[in-house]
């Protein structure tokens, strides 16, 4: 019984080694063909797919796919085209299925596709300079009427402030528990919604008072960073190139666009704001921000605020982020973490 046993298990690890090594050498047999492949395409531009058949195997078909959505198929030297007009920018995942003497196997690739605007580099003007608290690490940044709502960060210390933009008073703060690191908040339907960096939980508050009403969970597995809104659905950042939709009824993520200039991806967009029409988002570790096409993430325009930072005297003073549009005034307050600041520009092309 023994041998029998002892010769059984020999047998397995021959079959199952043999089948591992099988899939490995499928894995072999086909590759894209990415001689023809440029660095990056444009939304006008179009490519054609095929594969490379290293051990000249015969092939049946090969369906394609770009996205995990079927685009086309083909017989063997066959190439297929692929336009990428109206896609996402970002990388395109290319998949290609390839039925061969009675078997089939996938190979992948991708490519990247970046926007066809060349940004447009904007000007401003200081127009008035207000106190800021030098205690708070700005990550939100919004105007509710007269009073500026902001949310600051770090564990053990961030919280919710709504004060006086022109002194700088604070009228209501709301503390948040310390295993939270708060970040982005919005202003919608007289809500305000704040998030938090790794924690996967929001908050909803009301305006007016300020007064916790709710959290939720997110329903992706997403960091939080910034936040901004268009009257209708919420926009919010993840430390990526990524700035997703979310229902603010459901809080659900609806779909997302990639932030990208001519050349490449914006990787870490922080704290938004949404100004007319377009999103004004902060760059991560740069003092500039990124104007941007909210149905493509196209980047339109950049504004470089460097020069603000000789103006600031904090001794602790980091990266720029905090934007708060005045619709009254048709005014942009701007600020950084740990800023003694905030500065209301007028800003233009």
């Amino acid at each position: 019984m023994r041998k029998y046993n002892l010769l059984a298990i020999i047998l397995l690890s021959v079959f199952f080694a043999a089948c591992g090594d099988s899939a490995k050498d499928k894995s072999g047999y086909f590759s894209f063909d990415e001689s023809g492949f440029k660095t990056v395409y444009q939304p006008s531009e179009s490519v054609e797919l095929s594969v490379l058949n290293a051990q000249n195997k015969t092939i049946d078909s090969i369906i394609y796919y770009v996205n995990d959505e079927k685009i086309g198929s083909a017989k063997a030297g066959q190439k297929v085209p692929f336009s990428f007009k109206g896609k996402k920018l970002g990388y395109q995942n290319l998949k290609a299925l390839v039925y061969f003497e009675g078997d089939n196997v996938e190979t992948t690739a991708r490519v990247e596709v970046v926007s066809d605007i060349n940004p447009k580099l904007l000007k401003y003007k200081v127009v008035n300079t207000f106190p800021h608290d030098t205690l708070s690490f700005t990550e939100g940044f919004e105007f509710y009427h007269d009073t500026l709502l902001e949310s600051s960060g770090q564990y053990d210390k961030s919280k919710l402030i709504k004060s006086d933009y022109k002194t700088g008073k604070s009228y209501k703060t709301v503390a948040l528990k310390g295993e939270y690191f708060a970040e982005g908040l919005t202003v919608i339907n007289d809500k305000i919604f704040q998030i938090t960096w790794k924690e996967k939980t929001g908050f909803i508050y009301d305006a007016k008072t300020v007064k916790l009403e709710k959290s939720f969970a997110y329903d992706k597995d997403t960091e939080g960073w910034g936040m901004a809104n268009d009257g209708k659905k919420i926009y919010q950042s993840d430390g990526t190139e990524k700035i997703w939709t979310m229902n603010p009824d459901t809080q659900k993520m609806e779909g997302y666009i990639n932030v990208y200039t001519n050349t490449s991806k914006i990787k870490a967009v922080n704290e938004l704001e949404w100004i007319n029409g377009k999103i004004y988002g902060n760059i991560w570790q740069k003092d500039a921000i990124a104007v941007i096409n909210p149905s493509s993430g196209a980047v339109e325009a950049v504004l470089d605020l460097s020069g603000l930072r000789a103006s600031v005297k904090s001794s602790q003073a980091e990266v720029l982020n905090g934007i708060a549009y005045n619709a009254k005034t048709n005014t942009i307050f701007v600020t950084g973490k740990y800023w003694d600041k905030v500065f209301e520009i007028k800003v233009f092309e």
